[in-house]
C-alpha cells in the first residue's frame, strides 16, 4: 500500500502495459504487428463486456438503454477497421523477413474475436480446441458458445412484443448457429412496416445491423491488406490464407435484417 497520490502510469499500469510486447527479432516492423494485434485484442474486451451489457438490457426489455452499448461496438469496429491502414504500411518484403518468428500462431486463433462471433450468433465449438491449453479463455468461449446469442435474445424480445414467434426459435440448443427462418423474417417485417408501433424493436434491430456492416468491413478490409501483404500464401496458422478470409465474407449475424429489405 501506498499513500502517494494516483499518477496517470499507475492508474493505466503502465509499466505492466508496455512491457507486454515482446518481439522475435530485431525489426521496427514486427513491433508493429505486435502493437496493432495486442491492441485489437484489447478493444474486443471492450467489445464483450459491451455486448454483455447490451444483453443483459434487451433481456430485461430495457431497449433503449441497450442502443448505447451497441452503438459503442460499432464505434469500436470502425476503430479496429481502420487499424488495417497502419497495418498496410508494411511491405511484402518487411513481413517477410520476420514472418518465421510467428511460427503456427495465428490471428485465426484469437479467442477473443471468436467470441464476439458466438455472441452475435455466428456459433461454431471447432474454435475451441485451439484453446486447450488456456482453460480461462476456452471457459469464456464455451459460455458464450452454449447461452443465447445477442439476436437469440433480441428474436425472443420480438416473441414478448406479441408477435408470433415459432417455439423453436425460443427455446433450442443455443451451440448450434442460428439458422434463417421466414417467420422470423415475417416477425421483423411486421416491426419495419409498423415503426411508430414498434419503434424501440425497429431501432434495435438498426442497430444490429450496424454491427453487422461494421463486421463485413472489418472483414473485406482484412482480406484486402492481407492480399497486399502476403498475396495468395498460406496463413501461419495453417489456413488458406486470402481464399479462406474471403469466404467469410458472407457471413451475416442477423440474415433476416437483411433478407427483409428485399421485402419492404
Amino acid at each position: 500500500m501506498t499513500d502517494a497520490p494516483m499518477t496517470y502510469a499507475r492508474y493505466l499500469a503502465l509499466d505492466e502495459l508496455l512491457s507486454c510486447q515482446h518481439p522475435q527479432s530485431e525489426l521496427d516492423d514486427e513491433m508493429l504487428f505486435i502493437i496493432i494485434h495486442q491492441t485489437k485484442e484489447l478493444w474486443l474486451k471492450q467489445m464483450i463486456r459491451e455486448l454483455h451489457l447490451a444483453q443483459a438490457q434487451i433481456r430485461s426489455d430495457a431497449l433503449v438503454p441497450a442502443y448505447k452499448a451497441l452503438a459503442r461496438v460499432s464505434r469500436i469496429q470502425a476503430v479496429m477497421t481502420l487499424s488495417w491502414d497502419v497495418l498496410s504500411t508494411m511491405t511484402p518484403s518487411d513481413y517477410t523477413r520476420f514472418r518465421h518468428v510467428l511460427g503456427p500462431s495465428s490471428g485465426f486463433q484469437s479467442d477473443q474475436f471468436r467470441t464476439v462471433e458466438f455472441m452475435l450468433g455466428l456459433k461454431d465449438s471447432a474454435h475451441l480446441k485451439f484453446q486447450e491449453d488456456r482453460p480461462e479463455a476456452r471457459a469464456a468461449m464455451m459460455k458464450a458458445l452454449t447461452e443465447p446469442s445477442i439476436w437469440d435474445d433480441t428474436i425472443i424480445a420480438l416473441a414478448r412484443a406479441g408477435i408470433d414467434v415459432p417455439l423453436g426459435q425460443l427455446s433450442r440448443d443455443w451451440a448450434q448457429p442460428h439458422i434463417f427462418s421466414p417467420e422470423v423474417e415475417a416477425g421483423f417485417l411486421q416491426v419495419y412496416r409498423d415503426t411508430e408501433r414498434y419503434w424501440e424493436l425497429y431501432q434495435l434491430a438498426e442497430k444490429l445491423v450496424d454491427l453487422d456492416d461494421a463486421m463485413a468491413t472489418w472483414r473485406h478490409k482484412h482480406v484486402i491488406t492481407v492480399e497486399r501483404i502476403i498475396g495468395g500464401k498460406r496463413g501461419t496458422g495453417g489456413t488458406a490464407g486470402v481464399s479462406y478470409l474471403s469466404s467469410t465474407l458472407s457471413k451475416r449475424a442477423f440474415p433476416e435484417l437483411w433478407s427483409l429489405r428485399t421485402q419492404l
